[in-house]
């Protein structure tokens, strides 16, 4: 029992490790024309948000659009980055369990 204790312990601070590195991992989506960029961190939190000058202000739903488009991709490879270190970790943590993820 204390053997199991110890392990769960020990997972839940490896844990902790993935995802304070997750924190410092950045990844950016761009809308198709470039004109937006989102920056998310491998947790999927959304760090910043810029807009080129050159941006068309004007066509409010075109703006929302590509800010929507930036956003999904940034996430999206957040999630790529997430899925990664989650799978490393569970093959380290649990030998013959990484497959599980897949």
């Amino acid at each position: 029992m204390f053997d199991m204790m110890k392990k769960l312990q020990e997972a839940q601070r490896q844990m902790k490790e993935i995802k304070d590195r997750l924190d410092t991992i950045t990844v950016t989506g761009n809308s198709h024309d470039g004109s937006i960029s989102v920056k998310a961190n491998g947790n999927r939190k959304i760090l910043g948000i810029k807009i080129a000058v050159n941006a068309e202000l004007e066509d409010r739903h075109n703006l929302e659009s590509q800010i929507l488009e930036a956003v999904n991709r940034a996430l999206e490879e957040a999630e790529k980055v997430n899925e990664s270190e989650m799978k490393a970790a569970a093959g380290s943590m649990m030998p013959g369990l990484g497959g599980m993820f897949k």
